[in-house]
């Protein structure tokens, strides 16, 4: 089974374009399930291939393990039973099943949990406490939660920048989201400014000696920053605003997406901004508008 994984695998990242923290999550997802195949056959697989001895009933009893043997919840499970479809369904097109045990294999219904935002007032308080401090490591900190938020980049995005990608006289950066699509963010001025200033004086102390590093933020020891140290930042400067609500960069990312819907940009225009390859994903933001729509109504309408 494990050259059929190999295969699979190699497939995602060449034909369908997966990222490697997709990619990632498949592996991990299908090497548990191949595990578990291995404790439930115990070696008496048909022709040495596991697969060919899956069916519905020994499926719907991986998913009774995880649910209540591991105790995962239902989002878990449900990406896990997605995994193992796609992998299925790979494996009857390229001929190495004749039929596939997943086609009627349920998965757990899991509701849509709408994304964590930040009112324009907490945004604008977490900002101007990052920008008071005056170290080369408070500049660079200050420029990427501005940063986050005027483009709505994902934190993986935005560690995956070079200095090539900006480009100041169009006010947009060049960048590169979930499958390798290329797409542009756009800068407001307050955004080029704060670029700029930490090109000019905060990344050069933290370069050093390694003035040949192409990536757009670095650490202090010149080295490209990880998403880990993003989601440190945003944890040390969201206490000092006062900012309880346990943000994470993605949150950001939502807070600038419900921010453009709420002052008028068309739900399209928010899904090319954020890089969706679906507006079904964009939908969800519409949810988390509706406390704005009924107040302007409540404030527009003669007779509310």
């Amino acid at each position: 089974m494990e050259d059929s994984i190999s295969s699979f695998l190699e497939h995602l990242i060449v034909e369908k374009g997966f990222s490697r923290n997709t990619w990632e999550a498949y592996r991990n997802d299908l090497e548990q399930f191949e595990q578990f195949l291995e404790e439930r056959l115990n070696g008496q697989a048909a022709g040495g291939a596991p697969w060919l001895a899956v069916d519905l009933n020994l499926l719907n009893q991986y998913i009774a393990d995880l649910r209540d043997r591991k105790g995962y919840r239902d989002t878990t499970t449900a990406r896990k039973v997605a995994a193992i479809k796609s992998f299925f369904s790979f494996l009857l097109l390229n001929g190495y099943i004749s039929e596939d045990p997943t086609e009627s294999l349920g998965s757990p219904r899991i509701g849509r949990t709408l994304p964590k935002c930040l009112s324009e007032d907490d945004v604008t308080r977490l900002l101007d406490v990052a920008a008071k401090a005056g170290t080369p490591e408070s500049n660079r900190d200050a420029t990427i939660l501005e940063l986050l938020y005027a483009t709505g980049l994902r934190v993986s995005e935005l560690v995956s920048l070079n200095v090539s990608d900006i480009d100041f006289q169009e006010a947009y950066i060049r960048c590169w989201g979930k499958g390798s699509k290329e797409r542009l963010v756009y800068l407001y001025p307050k955004a080029v400014v704060e670029l700029r200033q930490y090109l000019g004086s905060a990344r050069r102390s933290l370069l050093g000696s390694h003035k040949g590093e192409n990536a757009l933020f670095v650490n202090h020891r010149g080295e490209r920053l990880t998403r880990q140290w993003v989601w440190s930042i945003l944890k040390t400067y969201s206490k000092k605003a006062n900012i309880d609500e346990g943000i994470t960069p993605h949150t950001l990312r939502h807070s600038f997406a419900t921010h453009l819907l709420q002052n008028g940009a068309s739900l399209r225009h928010v899904q090319e901004l954020l890089g969706h390859s679906s507006i079904s994903t964009t939908q969800v933001y519409t949810h988390l508008t509706n406390h704005h729509l009924r107040q302007e109504y409540e404030k527009s309408h003669p007779r509310a």
